[in-house]
């Protein structure tokens, strides 16, 4: 009878988990037909204030850029016959995406095949859970890099 409970404990908790690693942020469970969850901690809020902290930082950078190289010019016309080589171009930082499908499909399988591999193996089961866990975390990063691969990510 544990056996039973355990098990379907087991299989409960990897239900739980793949529902809440869906695609679709901001849809409920599906079972609700598509209801959206309410901004409780203040989200648009928080990125509305970092959007506008970034644009006023972005104008700043550029005033700053833009001094500098009326400077450079006024030293440069000043100068005759030298060249003076200056650029206000500056490199853009990439904006983070977050995690990518091969590394939720990892830790996902990595997780479930651990758990799975502890049950199976039942007169080892550290070693049936680290077996599982690298067969698991194998399977779900290429299934993840397949769908990173379609994205063109």
């Amino acid at each position: 009878m544990k056996k039973i409970f355990y098990t379907l404990g087991i299989v409960f908790t990897i239900a739980i988990i793949m529902t809440a690693c869906n695609n679709k942020p901001g849809t409920a469970v599906e079972g609700t037909k598509g209801l959206l969850y309410a901004d409780t901690v203040g989200l648009a809020e928080f990125q509305d204030w970092k959007a506008h902290n970034e644009r006023a930082d972005a104008i700043e950078a550029y005033k700053k850029t833009e001094k500098a190289t009326a400077t450079t010019r006024k030293r440069s016309s000043s100068q005759s016959g030298s060249m003076v080589s200056s650029s206000a171009n500056e490199a853009k930082v990439a904006k983070k995406k977050g995690w990518s499908k091969a590394a939720k499909g990892a830790t996902i399988g990595a997780g479930s095949g651990a758990v799975l591999g502890a049950v199976i193996n039942k007169r080892n089961r550290a070693l049936g859970a680290v077996i599982g866990g690298v067969v698991g975390g194998g399977v779900g990063f290429g299934i993840g890099r397949s769908m990173d691969k379609k994205d063109g990510r």
